[in-house]
């Protein structure tokens, strides 16, 4: 996914320069493709920025825990749910643990690289798994 290319392009407008308004009102309305109205609007905003990119992945990598999620039920309620539409979407994916150490960080270069150098197999194993 290139998130920070799909961030630029949503939040560089002259519109929406400065935070906390840095999305349009079309934003959480569009994520009720996703969600329903019930969904807090935070979370409907992200779907609305990322799942389309999910939609248009061919495979996904998962960090698991990411230091990133500390502090935010929107974002960690996104997460989950961009979990379930890979799963939804039946696309590979590998998860892999957010590292601590250099060590660890090492362990999920190496998983990352293995997933990807066997992605063509994967893919082909899903496509006929879907026939």
């Amino acid at each position: 996914m290139g998130l920070g290319e799909e961030v630029a392009k949503n939040v560089n407008r002259p519109e929406i320069d400065s935070p906390p308004m840095n999305i349009t009102p079309e934003f959480p309305r569009k994520g009720l493709k996703y969600a329903a109205i019930e969904v807090p609007s935070g979370v409907r905003g992200r779907l609305a920025l990322i799942a389309p990119l999910v939609e248009e992945a061919d495979a996904a990598i998962i960090v698991e825990e990411p230091e990133a999620l500390f502090g935010c039920a929107s974002c960690g309620r996104t997460n989950e749910f961009l979990i379930y539409l890979i799963k939804q979407r039946n696309i590979p994916f590998v998860k892999v643990p957010y590292p601590s150490t250099e060590e660890d960080a090492r362990i999920m270069v190496s998983k990352i690289r293995k997933f990807l150098s066997s992605l063509n197999d994967i893919q082909k194993a899903f496509k006929k798994s879907n026939s």
